[in-house]
């Protein structure tokens, strides 16, 4: 009986690692899938569960490790969760980078102004004086 007692409760902890990097897995896919869809309002919602998700995974996973009691095949999947987040993070920054050099080339920040506010008098203001 103690045997058994003891086996329960050093597979009661890895149970739960599995349920958070369950978790972690599945809100991966989740926003992995939302950003192929380009639905904003999913990438919101999955990002904010994939931070909550990581956030328990990292604290359960933390506490075990302090005991020593993370298998290796959920160590594996940790790690293989990471690169995915880690690639998603990525193609996320490569994204805002294309999206942020488009938008200056549709707006340009410091366009030349042609016109002020007088219309064309800054030609006059610089003594320019234009004839036909």
């Amino acid at each position: 009986m103690p045997t058994q007692i003891a086996s329960g409760s050093a597979e009661e902890p890895n149970s739960q690692l599995e349920i958070v990097l369950t978790a972690v897995e599945l809100s991966l896919a989740a926003l992995g899938a939302a950003l192929r869809e380009h639905d904003v309002a999913g990438i919101d919602r999955h990002a904010g569960e994939l931070h909550r998700a990581l956030a328990s995974a990292v604290d359960r996973f933390a506490r075990a490790a302090r005991s020593g009691s993370v298998p290796a095949a959920l160590r594996v999947r940790l790690a293989r969760a990471s690169g995915q987040v880690a690639a998603q993070r990525e193609s996320l920054a490569r994204a805002t980078a294309a999206l942020d050099r488009a938008i200056d080339v549709l707006l340009p920040r410091e366009s030349p102004a042609l016109y002020s506010t007088g219309g064309n008098a800054d030609h006059a203001q610089r003594g320019g004086v234009i004839r036909a």
